[in-house]
């Protein structure tokens, strides 16, 4: 979630303002419950969490969802967000010009997977599951998931700069995950990312997301595989290379020649990885954002 300081954003900053809140909030980071499962481990009457629930599903830091379970309906409650993002008020900010292009995950320019890996639209999936084959079937471009153990796909990014404008800054923004057989929430990979053929970093993903389906998650698809995954932006500065705001490396805007007429993005699970746990990448009609890949670029 990305907030900044204006009246909008109000019912977020009050639901983060009770401590039985944020007990609720770290009970759901485990997993899944109900309200009498609240009320029995905070200890307090179903009415009350039921109150502080309707607070925190108001600012969309929780879901809840009725569901048939033994019999009966219960209303599960489930954490929706893994991050906030606070941007706040500056002259700067106000200022700053971006050039703005999203990239579908289905069009990579180059590929070299080795199964598990697959690949499916909101629809259906591309062929069959764990042949590497399909990843150039033409249907890929509509593609809304895709995932592999090792390997990478390499996407080509139009470069809209003009000579006259000076980079500032530039963010790249997805949503993934790991790449587990079935779903394991404890599943480590480490995913590097490579731009312009200089690696920017990587970051550990604690797992392939599941149990619960996704946002945006057809129903057609078995809640026996991935889910969803977490937002992730990476922002290149003249300083350095960062991803969600902690330091990665010291390849900064400069050094990665960002004038050239197209970007070369990678995104791969290297064979010396020490988590070596795979990646899934979430695209429109699949995960908790739906969206694709967005390359924004700040320039003055």
């Amino acid at each position: 979630m990305k907030t900044d300081i204006s009246e909008k954003w109000l019912p977020v900053y009050e639901a983060l303002s009770s401590d039985v809140r944020i007990k609720i909030i770290n009970l759901l980071a485990q997993n899944p419950l109900n309200i009498k499962q609240l009320a029995q481990q905070l200890e307090l009457s179903s009415a009350i969490v039921t109150m502080h629930v309707k607070k925190l599903e108001k600012a969309e830091i929780i879901r809840c969802e009725r569901k048939s379970v033994n019999g009966s309906v219960q209303k599960l409650c489930y954490l929706d967000i893994d991050t906030i993002e606070i941007i706040f008020p500056s002259k700067q900010s106000k200022a700053r010009n971006f050039h703005e292009f999203s990239m579908p995950i289905g069009h990579y320019s180059d590929f070299s997977v080795t199964p598990t890996c697959g690949i499916a639209t909101p629809e259906k999936v591309i062929g069959q599951f764990d042949d590497p084959r399909y990843f150039w079937d033409p249907e890929r471009v509509n593609a809304g998931i895709l995932w592999f153990t090792e390997g990478y796909v390499e996407y080509k990014v139009p470069n809209f700069l003009l000579s006259a404008q000076q980079p500032e800054e530039l963010e790249i923004s997805m949503e993934l995950g790991s790449e587990a057989p079935g779903v394991n929430n404890n599943w480590p990979s480490d995913i590097t990312f490579f731009l312009n053929e200089q690696k920017l970093g990587h970051w550990t993903s604690p797992g392939d997301f599941g149990y619960s389906r996704g946002k945006f998650t057809p129903e057609w698809w078995s809640l026996n595989v991935g889910q969803y995954g977490l937002y992730k932006a990476i922002r290149i500065t003249q300083e350095g290379t960062y991803i969600d705001g902690i330091q990665v490396s010291d390849v900064s805007l400069s050094s990665l020649d960002i004038r050239q007429k197209y970007w070369s993005f990678k995104i791969a699970v290297l064979p010396d990885a020490v988590n070596a746990g795979g990646v899934t990448l979430f695209g429109k009609g699949f995960g908790n954002y739906s969206r694709d890949i967005i390359f924004k670029l700040f320039f003055k």
